[in-house]
Protein backbone atom coordinates (compact mmCIF):
# COMPACT_ATOMS: atom_id res chain seq x y z
CA UNK A 1 0.00 0.00 0.00
CA UNK A 2 1.41 3.40 -1.01
CA UNK A 3 2.15 5.78 1.87
CA UNK A 4 4.05 8.51 0.03
CA UNK A 5 2.30 11.43 -1.66
CA UNK A 6 2.99 11.85 -5.38
CA UNK A 7 3.66 15.54 -6.08
CA UNK A 8 5.64 14.89 -9.25
CA UNK A 9 3.21 16.62 -11.61
CA UNK A 10 3.34 20.02 -9.92
CA UNK A 11 6.73 21.05 -11.32
CA UNK A 12 7.31 19.81 -14.90
CA UNK A 13 10.65 18.48 -16.12
CA UNK A 14 12.75 20.00 -18.84
CA UNK A 15 16.14 19.34 -20.40
CA UNK A 16 18.96 21.60 -19.30
CA UNK A 17 20.02 23.86 -22.15
CA UNK A 18 23.65 24.03 -23.24
CA UNK A 19 25.38 27.40 -23.13
CA UNK A 20 26.23 30.16 -20.73
CA UNK A 21 23.60 31.71 -18.55
CA UNK A 22 23.69 35.23 -19.94
CA UNK A 23 20.58 36.65 -18.32
CA UNK A 24 21.41 40.12 -17.00
CA UNK A 25 19.69 41.98 -14.20
CA UNK A 26 19.04 41.37 -10.54
CA UNK A 27 17.19 38.16 -9.70
CA UNK A 28 14.46 37.78 -7.09
CA UNK A 29 15.75 37.08 -3.62
CA UNK A 30 12.42 35.91 -2.21
CA UNK A 31 8.98 34.80 -3.36
CA UNK A 32 5.64 35.18 -1.62
CA UNK A 33 2.99 32.49 -1.27
CA UNK A 34 1.04 34.08 -4.13
CA UNK A 35 3.97 33.39 -6.47
CA UNK A 36 3.24 29.67 -6.09
CA UNK A 37 -0.28 29.92 -7.50
CA UNK A 38 -0.57 28.21 -10.87
CA UNK A 39 -1.64 31.42 -12.63
CA UNK A 40 1.22 33.53 -11.25
CA UNK A 41 4.18 34.73 -13.31
CA UNK A 42 6.68 32.77 -11.22
CA UNK A 43 5.42 29.24 -10.65
CA UNK A 44 4.55 28.20 -14.25
CA UNK A 45 8.15 29.00 -15.18
CA UNK A 46 9.68 26.60 -12.62
CA UNK A 47 11.13 23.34 -13.96
CA UNK A 48 12.87 20.27 -12.59
CA UNK A 49 15.92 18.92 -14.43
CA UNK A 50 15.04 15.86 -16.51
CA UNK A 51 17.36 13.81 -14.28
CA UNK A 52 15.59 14.88 -11.05
CA UNK A 53 14.14 11.97 -9.07
CA UNK A 54 10.37 11.78 -8.77
CA UNK A 55 8.86 14.10 -6.20
CA UNK A 56 7.22 11.36 -4.13
CA UNK A 57 9.42 10.89 -1.07
CA UNK A 58 7.25 12.64 1.55
CA UNK A 59 4.26 11.16 3.35
CA UNK A 60 1.14 13.10 4.35
CA UNK A 61 2.43 13.88 7.85
CA UNK A 62 5.69 15.39 6.59
CA UNK A 63 3.85 17.48 3.99
CA UNK A 64 1.35 18.71 6.57
CA UNK A 65 4.06 19.55 9.09
CA UNK A 66 6.14 21.42 6.52
CA UNK A 67 3.22 23.58 5.34
CA UNK A 68 2.33 24.36 8.95
CA UNK A 69 5.96 25.26 9.67
CA UNK A 70 5.87 27.79 6.85
CA UNK A 71 2.56 29.45 7.69
CA UNK A 72 3.57 29.74 11.35
CA UNK A 73 6.58 31.75 10.21
CA UNK A 74 9.28 29.28 11.23
CA UNK A 75 12.56 29.21 9.32
CA UNK A 76 12.85 26.86 6.35
CA UNK A 77 15.88 26.37 4.06
CA UNK A 78 16.24 28.44 0.90
CA UNK A 79 15.19 27.18 -2.52
CA UNK A 80 18.18 26.98 -4.88
CA UNK A 81 17.48 27.85 -8.52
CA UNK A 82 19.36 28.16 -11.81
CA UNK A 83 18.08 30.22 -14.74
CA UNK A 84 18.62 28.67 -18.17
CA UNK A 85 19.31 30.57 -21.38
CA UNK A 86 15.75 29.74 -22.40
CA UNK A 87 14.40 31.53 -19.33
CA UNK A 88 13.18 28.54 -17.30
CA UNK A 89 13.96 28.51 -13.59
CA UNK A 90 15.34 25.10 -12.68
CA UNK A 91 15.05 23.81 -9.12
CA UNK A 92 18.51 22.65 -8.04
CA UNK A 93 17.50 22.08 -4.42
CA UNK A 94 14.13 22.35 -2.69
CA UNK A 95 11.74 20.79 -5.21
CA UNK A 96 9.95 18.84 -2.49
CA UNK A 97 9.58 21.94 -0.33
CA UNK A 98 8.27 24.01 -3.22
CA UNK A 99 5.99 21.18 -4.40
CA UNK A 100 4.53 20.70 -0.91
CA UNK A 101 3.57 24.36 -0.72
CA UNK A 102 2.30 24.28 -4.31
CA UNK A 103 0.15 21.25 -3.46
CA UNK A 104 -1.51 23.23 -0.67
CA UNK A 105 -1.85 26.47 -2.64
CA UNK A 106 -3.28 24.75 -5.75
CA UNK A 107 -5.18 21.99 -3.87
CA UNK A 108 -3.39 19.24 -5.75
CA UNK A 109 -1.84 16.44 -3.71
CA UNK A 110 -1.53 14.16 -6.73
CA UNK A 111 -5.21 14.08 -7.69
CA UNK A 112 -5.97 17.68 -8.70
CA UNK A 113 -6.22 19.51 -12.00
CA UNK A 114 -2.47 19.79 -12.59
CA UNK A 115 -1.89 16.08 -11.89
CA UNK A 116 -4.83 14.98 -14.03
CA UNK A 117 -3.49 16.93 -17.01
CA UNK A 118 0.04 15.64 -16.43
CA UNK A 119 -1.02 11.99 -16.30
CA UNK A 120 -3.67 12.28 -19.03
CA UNK A 121 -6.34 11.49 -16.46
CA UNK A 122 -4.77 8.11 -15.60
CA UNK A 123 -4.12 8.24 -11.84
CA UNK A 124 -3.84 5.02 -9.79
CA UNK A 125 -6.43 4.47 -7.06
CA UNK A 126 -3.73 4.36 -4.39
CA UNK A 127 -2.40 7.76 -5.47
CA UNK A 128 -5.91 9.24 -5.29
CA UNK A 129 -6.50 7.68 -1.86
CA UNK A 130 -3.32 9.06 -0.29
CA UNK A 131 -3.98 12.47 -1.89
CA UNK A 132 -7.44 12.60 -0.32
CA UNK A 133 -6.02 11.56 3.06
CA UNK A 134 -3.39 14.31 2.84
CA UNK A 135 -5.95 16.98 1.96
CA UNK A 136 -8.17 15.86 4.84
CA UNK A 137 -5.27 15.99 7.30
CA UNK A 138 -4.12 19.45 6.13
CA UNK A 139 -7.64 20.89 6.27
CA UNK A 140 -8.13 19.47 9.77
CA UNK A 141 -4.81 20.74 11.14
CA UNK A 142 -4.88 24.32 9.85
CA UNK A 143 -7.22 24.70 6.87
CA UNK A 144 -7.07 25.01 3.11
CA UNK A 145 -5.21 27.78 1.32
CA UNK A 146 -8.49 28.89 -0.22
CA UNK A 147 -10.07 29.40 3.21
CA UNK A 148 -7.06 31.22 4.65
CA UNK A 149 -6.94 33.48 1.61
CA UNK A 150 -10.67 34.16 1.95
CA UNK A 151 -10.17 35.09 5.59
CA UNK A 152 -8.38 38.27 4.52
CA UNK A 153 -11.59 39.57 2.95
CA UNK A 154 -14.09 38.16 5.45
CA UNK A 155 -12.28 38.02 8.81
CA UNK A 156 -15.55 37.89 10.77
CA UNK A 157 -16.38 34.52 9.18
CA UNK A 158 -13.28 32.66 10.38
CA UNK A 159 -11.62 31.55 13.61
CA UNK A 160 -8.88 33.76 15.09
CA UNK A 161 -6.23 31.14 14.29
CA UNK A 162 -7.12 31.26 10.58
CA UNK A 163 -7.00 35.07 10.67
CA UNK A 164 -3.52 34.88 12.21
CA UNK A 165 -2.31 32.52 9.46
CA UNK A 166 -3.68 34.91 6.83
CA UNK A 167 -1.82 37.79 8.47
CA UNK A 168 1.38 35.71 8.56
CA UNK A 169 1.15 34.89 4.87
CA UNK A 170 0.89 38.57 3.98
CA UNK A 171 4.45 39.07 5.25
CA UNK A 172 6.16 35.69 4.81
CA UNK A 173 8.50 34.87 1.95
CA UNK A 174 10.56 31.95 0.70
CA UNK A 175 14.27 32.70 0.44
CA UNK A 176 15.88 32.07 -2.97
CA UNK A 177 19.51 31.34 -3.80
CA UNK A 178 20.91 31.22 -7.35
CA UNK A 179 23.47 29.05 -9.10
CA UNK A 180 25.53 31.06 -11.60
CA UNK A 181 27.14 29.45 -14.65
CA UNK A 182 26.26 27.12 -17.51
CA UNK A 183 24.21 23.93 -17.62
CA UNK A 184 27.19 21.78 -16.67
CA UNK A 185 27.78 23.85 -13.51
CA UNK A 186 24.09 23.59 -12.63
CA UNK A 187 24.02 19.79 -13.12
CA UNK A 188 27.16 19.29 -11.02
CA UNK A 189 25.67 21.47 -8.29
CA UNK A 190 22.47 19.42 -8.34
CA UNK A 191 24.21 16.08 -7.77
CA UNK A 192 26.60 17.50 -5.19
CA UNK A 193 23.81 19.12 -3.15
CA UNK A 194 21.43 16.17 -3.36
CA UNK A 195 24.06 13.61 -2.39
CA UNK A 196 24.80 15.63 0.75
CA UNK A 197 21.15 15.68 1.82
CA UNK A 198 18.97 12.59 1.49
CA UNK A 199 21.25 10.27 -0.41
CA UNK A 200 19.97 9.09 -3.75
CA UNK A 201 19.60 5.31 -3.86
CA UNK A 202 22.38 3.70 -5.93
CA UNK A 203 19.92 2.16 -8.37
CA UNK A 204 18.08 5.45 -8.74
CA UNK A 205 21.34 7.33 -9.22
CA UNK A 206 22.28 4.93 -12.02
CA UNK A 207 18.88 5.53 -13.60
CA UNK A 208 19.34 9.30 -13.41
CA UNK A 209 22.86 9.30 -14.83
CA UNK A 210 21.93 6.95 -17.68
CA UNK A 211 18.66 8.76 -18.38
CA UNK A 212 19.18 8.87 -22.15
CA UNK A 213 19.89 5.14 -22.49
CA UNK A 214 17.19 2.73 -23.70
CA UNK A 215 16.77 0.79 -20.44
CA UNK A 216 16.22 3.97 -18.40
CA UNK A 217 13.76 5.42 -20.90
CA UNK A 218 11.87 2.11 -21.01
CA UNK A 219 11.74 1.79 -17.22
CA UNK A 220 10.33 5.28 -16.79
CA UNK A 221 7.80 4.81 -19.59
CA UNK A 222 6.55 1.53 -18.12
CA UNK A 223 6.22 2.69 -14.51
CA UNK A 224 3.91 5.56 -15.56
CA UNK A 225 2.05 3.63 -18.26
CA UNK A 226 3.37 5.92 -20.98
CA UNK A 227 2.07 9.10 -19.31
CA UNK A 228 3.73 11.97 -17.44
CA UNK A 229 6.99 13.57 -18.56
CA UNK A 230 8.02 12.23 -21.97
CA UNK A 231 11.63 11.17 -21.50
CA UNK A 232 11.36 9.80 -25.04
CA UNK A 233 10.44 13.16 -26.62
CA UNK A 234 13.57 13.27 -28.82
CA UNK A 235 12.22 10.39 -30.94
CA UNK A 236 9.95 10.93 -34.00
CA UNK A 237 6.21 11.07 -33.24
CA UNK A 238 5.60 7.57 -34.60
CA UNK A 239 8.25 6.07 -32.29
CA UNK A 240 6.94 8.07 -29.32
CA UNK A 241 3.46 6.66 -29.88
CA UNK A 242 4.85 3.12 -30.05
CA UNK A 243 6.77 3.60 -26.81
CA UNK A 244 3.64 4.86 -25.05
CA UNK A 245 1.44 2.04 -26.35
CA UNK A 246 3.94 -0.68 -25.41
CA UNK A 247 4.61 0.93 -22.01
CA UNK A 248 0.88 0.99 -21.27
CA UNK A 249 0.52 -2.66 -22.25
CA UNK A 250 3.47 -3.79 -20.09
CA UNK A 251 2.26 -1.68 -17.16
CA UNK A 252 -1.14 -3.38 -17.30
CA UNK A 253 0.49 -6.81 -17.39
CA UNK A 254 2.72 -6.05 -14.40
CA UNK A 255 0.42 -3.99 -12.18
CA UNK A 256 -3.22 -4.74 -12.96
CA UNK A 257 -5.30 -5.74 -11.14
CA UNK A 258 -3.89 -4.07 -8.01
Amino acid sequence: MATKVNLDALIPREDFEVGENSNPGKKKETISIGDIEIDSFFFPNIRKPDFQRETNEWDKDKICEFIKTFIQGDLIPAIILWRSTGGYLFGIDGSHRLSALAAWVNDDYGDGTISKLFYDGIIPDEQIKIAQETRKLVNKKFGSYKDIKLARTYPDKFKPEIIRYAQNLSALALQLQWIEGDASKAENSFFKINQQATLIDKTELKLLESRRKPNSIAARAIIRSGTGHKYWSSFPDEIQNQIQEIAKEINEILFEPN
